[in-house]
């Protein structure tokens, strides 16, 4: 794959050098708005200003339009930008007039937070293609937001660039002052060049939004509704590179036993680097990477036969993620983060956690890693990524996972300026097992697929469709394990799949097709059909919960965004789906609805709820590898409200409900939670989620005996308690302070054991279930305590280059159910855990030539 990979690059570097001396022929925004950027003798200085001699000679612009709450109104405040450009930089200036410049809602957060403030934001097109571009937004205070646009409507808010920007509050209202270095961005090697260019304000105490030219909410698309920055001669595609090494020192925690401890500490180096290999082809890599700087994943305790699911929060993997984004089982009804591609996946927990013993390693080091990604005249995307992680040894040198090589290539082709695309795939996953892992892991993982979007004429419906293929290896033991657990469930004894206890390979496949409305008047929907064969595996390199499943959803919404007395906008959906296995047996008919109001004093009201289990259908994952199982009726109803954000407290509150089971089953959650804003340089968010359910059909455990086999459920009774609490204080826009405590406990109990009848698939909810008596010592019930806390402070001394200086704290208990402690008593205990902290200090210096 890695070989693949290669050529993949070597393949695409001939149509960007053989047609660099032109500009990628495509067409014009529908927008007809036109601006010009004059070149600059003299470089400004990037203060906010307008003294700068360029801008006493550049045009100015102002037929801004507001496009939020009132679309196509005339703006309450004018603003008026320039722009120039020298042989390396953008610049633009940017007027926004105020009446009361004392009432501008100003933020001083952390960088990459909106706040509650003003805001103006440039969008650029280099490529002038109407699918992508570059985000540069700022707020009064001066702190910088960039985002990379694909797709002509997604965003990548993890993209980041180097670039300057000075902001001033004056009496005629405020400034901002833009500096991008033109090797930010990718643009053909032409010796003219226009790009797709917007300006977007917000006047944050009244929620209007302006924008030059006007943005259409009720378009399909972002990109496209650019206009024309034209005027630009004779600015060279650089040859850009850039290295960001790094050091760092680290204090561990570390246990000897079950009852000692120490500390070491530990020293290493790395670096990014990033690489113009062509004007229009990219390379980032990261030398021997650490993340100690990434905020912990949220704790929580799960009870079912799937995977959680946990957001990708690494720099170096979150950046450019739209291009290798390849979703499975994704609509607009469902999509929960599966797909080909999932980047933990990489530098993952060791998984042989059997040879680890005491102070076991908890990640994989990644030795390297690189992505090259580009795009070329003629509308022609890239990418190629690959990473090897280093082998992780356990108790008396036992591999707990081996030295393993990670690929990913992926390629788009567009046709008609956009409005088609073609792509495809692939991933590859190959370990260097050793006596310890062969008949542990799989040896090698390949996945592959094509996908399609053609939007038609008017841009406001589309369709769009993927086929998939994928095949594991392994040792016979392994390709076993792999049909038996909960993803494939090949033993299910009623599901006539082919299970085969010899074979050293699976494979198989998915398919998908949607076709939807997403612009024009106020309605929309999506209708989808989606299917995974029962050998489709993609975990070692991609996120899939299961296998063996087809389904078909339709998703409707009305969106009102025009104000009335009444509201300033509504939206509502209807929902509606249906799930079978690949044999027909039905799983699932559900339907859904969800309303949304945004008030006129901004408030948010919120209300929905879902009917599930209807007529008859069955669980087949139940049972963990049991007889499928007859589900009932499911209400899930929802509320909740947010207070207007702009307040300096602002409250909000949730509430979840449930009942399933006959009524035997039931929960209710609540989730109150405020943000506060002492000052404009310090947010404090606090939430809190109490739960407690009664589950009367909670899985319990397979036991084997002289009478068989016995699929055992039980009667659970748990309680949840979580506080969750994030302080943000930002001392300078490049100097922040940032802490996360999370304590989370879990506790519930078993009662009333009963095996699955001769009839699970029985109407009545009684019928599925008879009397069992577990073995001695069986489970009483649990008790989960976990504590995790981040504090980091961030400060960005010198454009790209970073100190962090982190502190990460941890606590953690999982043991039996332990009597009837109250809350209260279990904080103390959960306190009076030993902690594991690391503290961490690492500097990154960003050198460009």
């Amino acid at each position: 794959m890695i070989r693949l990979g290669r050529m993949l690059v070597l393949l695409a570097l001939p149509v960007g050098v053989g047609a660099q001396a032109t500009a990628p022929a495509s067409p014009a925004p529908d927008s007809s708005a036109r601006a010009r950027a004059v070149r600059a003798t003299t470089a400004p200085v990037i203060d906010g200003r307008e003294t700068d001699e360029v801008w006493r000679t550049a045009p100015g612009v102002d037929d801004f339009r507001e496009f939020q709450p009132k679309e196509g109104g005339a703006p309450r405040f004018r603003t008026e930008f320039k722009a120039a450009y020298d042989d390396r930089n953008l610049y633009v200036f940017v007027r926004a007039f105020d009446s009361r410049p004392d009432s501008i809602m100003r933020a001083l957060s952390r960088r990459d937070v909106r706040g509650t403030s003003d805001q103006i934001k440039l969008m650029v097109d280099s490529y002038f293609d109407r699918r992508n571009g570059y985000e540069f937004a700022v707020n009064p205070d001066g702190v910088k937001r960039d985002y990379a646009m694909y797709n002509d409507r997604d965003e990548d808010d993890s993209w980041d660039a180097v670039w300057d920007v000075g902001t001033r509050i004056d009496s005629a209202g405020w400034t901002a002052e833009f500096r991008i270095p033109f090797s930010q961005m990718r643009y053909a090697n032409a010796p003219t060049h226009t790009f797709g260019f917007a300006i977007w304000r917000d006047i944050e105490r009244y929620k209007e939004r302006t924008s030059w030219p006007l943005y259409q909410s009720t378009r399909n698309g972002l990109s496209s509704q650019l206009g024309r920055l034209e005027g630009f001669q004779g600015i060279a595609s650089p040859s850009r590179l850039e290295v960001t090494p790094y050091t760092l020192a680290k204090n561990v925690s570390r246990a000897l036993s079950s009852t000692t401890y120490d500390r070491v500490q530990q020293g290493t180096a790395g670096a990014d680097i990033k690489y113009g290999i062509t004007p229009n082809l990219i390379l980032d890599a990261t030398v021997n990477p650490d993340f100690g700087q990434v905020e912990a994943d949220p704790a929580v305790l799960n009870l079912s036969a799937f995977e959680t699911f946990f957001q990708e929060r690494r720099p170096f993997f979150v950046e450019g993620t739209g291009l290798y984004n390849f979703s499975v089982n994704c609509n607009v009804v469902n999509c929960s983060g599966e797909g080909l591609f999932y980047s933990r996946r990489i530098g993952r927990q060791p998984q042989v956690g059997s040879y680890g013993g005491v102070g076991a390693a908890t990640s994989t080091p990644i030795i390297g890693a690189g992505k090259a990604t580009g795009r070329f005249p003629g509308g022609l995307s890239v990418g190629v990524l690959e990473a090897v992680t280093q082998r992780v040894e356990g108790t008396q040198d036992r591999t707990m996972e081996p030295q393993t090589a990670y690929s990913v290539a992926r390629v788009q082709q567009e046709f008609r300026g956009g409005g088609t695309t073609l792509g495809a795939i692939s991933t590859a996953v190959n370990r260097s097992l050793d006596q310890w892992t062969g008949n542990r892991l799989r040896s090698a993982a390949y996945a592959g697929g094509a996908d399609f979007r053609h939007k038609f004429p008017g841009g406001n419906y589309e369709l769009n469709g993927s086929l998939m293929m994928s095949r594991v290896a392994g040792d016979t033991s392994v390709i076993n394990a792999t049909q038996l657990d909960p993803v494939h469930n090949y033993q299910r004894p009623d599901a006539s799949l082919p299970y085969d206890p010899l074979r050293t390979s699976l494979i198989g496949d998915a398919e998908e097709i949607q076709f939807g409305k997403f612009g024009g008047g106020i309605t929309r929907f999506q209708t989808s059909y989606q299917r995974r064969s029962a050998g489709f595996e993609v975990n070692d390199m991609g996120f899939l919960r299961r296998a063996d499943e087809q389904s078909w959803a339709t998703w409707a919404a009305l969106q009102l965004r025009k104000p009335t007395r009444y509201y300033r906008s509504l939206q509502m959906n209807f929902n509606q789906w249906n799930m079978w296995t690949t044999q027909g047996l039905p799983t699932e008919r559900a339907v859904n609805t969800n309303w949304h109001m945004n008030t006129k004093n901004n408030w948010w009201l919120h209300a929905g709820g879902t009917i599930s289990g209807l007529g008859s259908t069955y669980c087949d994952r139940c049972s963990r590898g049991g007889p499928a199982l007859r589900s009932s009726t499911q209400m899930f109803p929802w509320f909740g409200f947010n207070w207007d954000d702009r307040a300096r407290i602002a409250p909000s509150f949730f509430v979840n409900m449930g009942r399933w089971d006959e009524g035997a089953s039931h929960y209710i959650s609540y989730s109150p939670s405020v943000d506060i804003r002492p000052t404009s340089a310090m947010q404090v968010s606090l939430g809190i989620d109490f739960s407690r359910s009664t589950d009367h059909a909670q899985w319990y455990g397979r036991f084997q005996d002289a009478g068989g086999t016995h699929f055992t459920f039980a009667h659970l009774e748990q309680k949840t308690r979580s506080f969750s609490t994030r302080v943000s204080y930002t001392m300078t826009p490049t100097l922040t302070l940032q802490v996360y405590a999370q304590p989370f406990m879990t506790k519930g109990a078993y009662s009333d054991v009963r095996e699955l009848s001769a009839d699970p698939r029985a109407e009545a909810f009684a019928a599925r279930y008879q009397p069992y008596t577990p073995p001695p010592g069986a489970d009483p019930g649990f008790n989960f305590k976990q504590l995790r806390s981040n504090t980091v402070v961030r400060w960005e001394y010198r454009p790209g280059s970073t100190v962090f200086a982190v502190w990460t704290h941890g606590r953690e208990s999982f043991a039996p159910l332990e009597g009837s402690r109250t809350w209260r008593q279990e904080y103390d205990n959960l306190f009076e855990l030993h902690p594991a902290n690391t503290f961490l200090l690492k500097v990154a210096y960003w050198l460009s030539r």
